[in-house]
């Protein structure tokens, strides 16, 4: 794809979405602060409070013993005296948050990344029962060139893992655990099915905390999400994303997205921030099962993964947000073909609307190549057969 394809952000900048929001391994994140932390504060608050009343009971000290001494004969008879019920898993029915987390948790796995590149830790998915795993590409980038990934399993079993193939452009990697069998492989849902606002179920270990469940709703579709060069990629990574309320933060990317009947609708890789050291804010971005399954399915034959392309580079944004402005356009390229020139503005895509560069790139990369799409160019419909780019 030309250089600028990705560029661009249209009518206002949009959060940012570097290093940090994109949801790397933990090894860029500073750790946890130890649990006792929030103890401490606590025994802080607590302290003041004793010492208050020591010197408030000085007083009536000797009244207040005698009257303590008096009761102290006295048979309490509160709750504290009572047995606790016994454990009665069928007590109460499960709810949907449980039924889904019994459900997806085998299917879950904590990533352990060491190499060249640094190390740190992620999420995947299990897609085999004999070790085939779907995860960001961010995630196990460290040890593209040299390393060490291990899978955890919820069972508590470790296993070393090979990277299969990765494709930066769309920020995915396929993983193959090695000498496992019997694994649960995740339900695969249907993304193009999602609706604003259904309930969804988070999976994942942030901050390394493998086995961590969150829940939310689906906020937005088609979010047009640039999480900037990184990972070996070229160009910025645009993704046509799920947008989630469900918290999500570093260490949970690769992990899974779920509907309530626990079948996976989006894999979970980026989220927004307001600072650099920033977690979650309820803003967090997962790319729809439909366009990882393809990929998915490219890099676990060939190693490798192509995508849609339009054959065209963006010109400088647009802050009018009225379109996506073309820039070059590839000699021979599926625009040319079309009749698409330097200049004309693109509005939709097919239904979907376009308002920004960023937009249009997440539309295309939403199709499959060869996908014939009609844009909306200069006001009039224009029918393209998209190409294809290894990614």
């Amino acid at each position: 794809m030309p250089p600028g394809y990705g560029s661009g952000w249209g009518a206002a900048p949009p959060p940012s979405y570097g290093a940090q929001p994109y949801g790397p391994s933990t090894a860029t994140m500073p750790p946890p602060p130890p649990a006792r932390r929030s103890g401490r504060g606590l025994g802080t608050v607590a302290a003041v409070g004793l010492v208050a009343a020591l010197l408030g009971g000085g007083v009536g000290g000797v009244a207040g013993y005698t009257a303590a001494s008096q009761q102290a004969s006295v048979a309490t008879t509160g709750v504290l005296t009572q047995p606790l019920p016994p454990v009665d898993p069928d007590a109460a029915p499960l709810s949907p948050v449980e039924a889904v987390a019994q459900k997806v948790l085998p299917s879950v796995v904590q990533l352990q990344v060491e190499g060249p590149g640094g190390a740190g830790e992620g999420s995947g998915i299990v897609l085999s029962a004999d070790g085939v795993l779907l995860t960001n590409n961010h995630v196990i980038a460290a040890a593209a060139s040299g390393g060490e990934v291990v899978a955890l399993f919820q069972d508590g079993t470790s296993a070393p893992a090979e990277i299969v193939g990765r494709d930066p452009s769309s920020d995915l990697a396929v993983l193959r655990a090695r000498g496992v069998s019997g694994l649960t492989p995740i339900a695969l849902g249907n993304s193009d099915a999602v609706r604003v606002g259904q309930q969804v179920v988070a999976f994942g270990a942030p901050l390394g905390l493998g086995g961590t469940v969150t829940t939310g709703i689906v906020s937005a579709l088609n979010r047009a999400v640039s999480v900037g060069e990184g990972s070996g990629a070229t160009e910025a990574t645009v993704l046509s994303a799920l947008q989630t309320d469900a918290a999500i933060n570093p260490g949970n990317s690769g992990g899974p997205l779920v509907d309530l009947r626990g079948a996976l609708i989006g894999i979970n890789s980026a989220i927004a921030t307001t600072g650099a050291q920033g977690g979650s804010i309820g803003v967090g971005f997962a790319i729809p099962v439909n366009q990882a399954k393809r990929i998915a399915e490219e890099l676990e034959r060939t190693g490798r993964a192509t995508r849609a392309v339009l054959g065209v580079s963006l010109a400088p944004r647009d802050r009018t947000g009225n379109g996506a402005v073309i820039g070059e356009v590839t000699p021979g390229g599926p625009a040319e073909q079309a009749g698409i020139r330097t200049g004309q503005v693109v509005t939709r895509v097919d239904d979907r609307l376009v308002t920004n560069g960023n937009e249009l790139v997440a539309a295309i990369r939403d199709n499959a190549p060869g996908a014939r799409v009609t844009l909306t160019v200069d006001g009039q419909q224009v029918s393209v057969t998209l190409g294809s780019q290894t990614g």
